[in-house]
């Protein structure tokens, strides 16, 4: 038992578990900011583009009867297929994923802001002769047997 808690102890406390908790509970957060623009702004815009079109009492009741609205088909106690909501999921996670990627692609070039683009030095050059790609430190051309100067060693010379 004591083996068993100390290893909960572990993987509990390490800060991968810890910075996922501290994730989940922020996007939860999030996601009741992203639900109110979707519900409050965009869907009430999509309505009006849409002619009036309100797609939270989009809905198909499987009892076969009519109702004017989702709540009385609810309060009537029929089973519904409410896809209507379903839409709205979807274009709230649209929505979600959308703001996600704009954020995480800020947050990247935060990053990189103030590093310089540090390019790694070159390890081949080409060969003056027959302008195959050759390692850099060669003296020689492995394709057309041509001696290449080393330009240390040229400058070396004078």
């Amino acid at each position: 038992m004591k083996k068993f808690t100390k290893e909960f102890k572990e993987f509990a406390l390490k800060g991968n578990v810890i910075d996922l908790a501290v994730g989940v509970i922020i996007g939860a957060a999030f996601q009741s900011i992203v639900k109110s623009l979707v519900d409050d702004i965009i869907m009430p815009v999509i309505s009006l583009i849409t002619g009036g079109i309100d797609f939270s009492n989009w809905f198909i009741s499987l009892d076969g009867s009519t109702y004017a609205t989702l709540a009385g088909a609810k309060e009537a106690g029929a089973s519904v297929l409410a896809y209507g909501n379903f839409i709205s999921a979807v274009i709230n996670f649209l929505i979600m994923a959308l703001v996600i990627f704009i954020f995480v692609k800020l947050i990247n070039k935060a990053k990189t802001i103030g590093k310089k683009d540090e390019k790694p030095a070159p390890t081949t050059k080409k060969c003056p002769y027959c302008l195959s790609e050759i390692p850099i430190k060669a003296t020689k051309c492995p394709h057309c047997t041509s001696i290449i100067e080393i330009k240390e060693k040229k400058e070396d010379k004078e």
